[in-house]
């Protein structure tokens, strides 16, 4: 256990760069290994979940080597070319890493073993392993589909047409990976559009790949969807892919700026796909004071400046159809909702019930713990700010990075310091958290 202590401070100003999207990394790893020939990746988030993907592909027999910060080299086995790996492949915290890979796995004729840490063996895996089962993959697991897991790839993969009965970029994307290898056109309905990272690279390694809005017969719930088609055997070259700055890694100091008496932080290079946007579309419907600048386009993504200054917060009610776009995100809305004025209502969020931890359940008691009024809802929070920034509490953080990382921000803005039980794990998506966050102004550190 590694406490820290996050100490209240009046200004934050300054530049930074935060890691490299984590979700767009673990995609690259696999879409590299994937294709035939030397891929380079720069920018890549060198954080515990994306190097257990990287270890994971090794075992799987791609070739990636580290050459500089965030640079790696990936040689590629084609299409269908991964081998059986002589190990388990233990994937850790990351849920991203073993839903995906699992998907990959699924349509390869050999048999996998897949492992992770406690947290990760708590999480349902049944999501995934239904629908590639329907591909003709068979697995054996704990309950709901639990790791440790088994696949036994399948011989004679059949591509399907899948409906996803909620929104979920991993469950689709591993689908997407699994019919990459299976003949003719794989299909995944989504009732809400979620970020299409996935559907980017495989165009971007030379997929075809068609996205639309769901077909009438698709039905009501799925009005608003998309269907996402990829065609089976494609010929993936290698391309250099470069990673922008994770947009969620950057809530954590945008909202800290937002809520500082003096802040005015600018955010370079920051990923700026409109499916990840949720967050900051919720902040300015707030009154946050954020500007897009030097938006342009790499490797099919959208990336930006972001420049963030002190304001004034109000609550709003979030749309439930949002939440695709900012799922890891609550965390931190819940504390920029708590220094705002009013209440803030967040509902359609059950899938935050199944993350590294609870986090409805972790938000709404550490809040309380910090004297604020929280609602809790079968699906969401009702979180009643008061204008004040409310502090003085040690937080039990449940092994999740995102709770760990919320709380130290409402430390720098509160009344008083807030300690926050266990930060080790926030390395797994932001290593040098607390050093860059220290270097726009605050003052986050070990605890005695």
């Amino acid at each position: 256990m590694k406490p820290f202590v996050s100490i209240p401070k009046r200004t934050l100003r300054g530049r930074i760069r935060v890691p490299g999207d984590k979700s767009i990394s673990h995609r690259a790893l696999m879409l590299a290994a994937a294709a035939v020939g030397r891929s380079r990746i720069t920018g890549l988030l060198e954080g515990e979940d994306v190097l257990r993907t990287a270890a994971a592909l090794r075992a799987l027999g791609a070739a990636i080597l580290r050459e500089g910060d965030g640079a790696y080299r990936v040689d590629g086995v084609g299409v269908g070319g991964l081998t059986e790996a002589s190990e388990v492949l233990d994937l850790g915290n990351s849920g991203t890493g073993a839903r995906l890979l699992i998907g990959l796995a699924a349509t390869h004729p050999f048999t996998s073993f897949f492992t992770g840490d406690a947290s990760l063996c708590r999480r349902p895996m049944a999501r995934v392993t239904a629908p590639l089962s329907r591909m003709g993959a068979q697995f054996v697991s704990r309950g709901n589909g639990r790791l440790p897991l088994t696949v036994r790839g399948a011989a004679m993969p059949i591509p399907v047409t899948e409906k996803l009965s909620v929104p979920s970029a991993q469950v689709k994307s591993a689908i997407l990976l699994a019919g990459l290898n299976a003949p003719g056109e794989t299909t995944v309905i989504e009732p809400e559009p979620t970020r299409d990272h996935t559907e980017i690279l495989l165009r971007h390694f030379g997929a075809v790949v068609k996205s639309e809005e769901a077909p009438e017969h698709a039905g009501e719930k799925y009005r608003h969807g998309r269907a996402i088609t990829v065609m089976g055997f494609p010929e993936l070259s290698a391309k250099d892919v470069v990673v922008p700055g994770d947009p969620s890694s950057a809530a954590f100091p945008a909202v800290a700026a937002i809520l500082a008496e003096d802040g005015e932080v600018v955010i370079e290079n920051m990923g700026a796909n409109p499916l990840r946007l949720g967050l900051y579309e919720t902040l300015l419907e707030m009154g946050a004071d954020i500007e897009f600048s030097n938006q342009r386009v790499q490797g099919g993504e959208r990336v930006a400046d972001v420049t963030v200054r002190a304001s004034r917060l109000k609550g709003v009610d979030v749309p439930p159809m949002r939440a695709p776009s900012m799922i890891d995100e609550y965390p931190i809305l819940a504390i920029a909702a708590a220094c705002a004025e009013g209440k803030t209502a967040m509902r359609g969020l059950s899938e935050l019930r199944i993350k590294e931890s609870d986090r409805l359940a972790a938000i709404a008691e550490g809040l309380a713990s910090c004297g604020v009024t929280v609602e809790k809802l079968e699906d969401g929070l009702v979180v009643h700010g008061t204008g004040r920034k409310p502090g003085g509490a040690m937080i039990g953080t449940h092994f999740d990075h995102r709770i760990a990382m919320a709380f130290l921000v409402l430390g720098i803005a509160a009344d008083d310091e807030v300690t926050i039980d266990d930060a080790g794990m926030i390395a797994t998506s932001f290593p040098g958290f607390a050093e860059l966050m220290n270097g726009i102004g605050a003052e986050i550190k070990a605890a005695p």
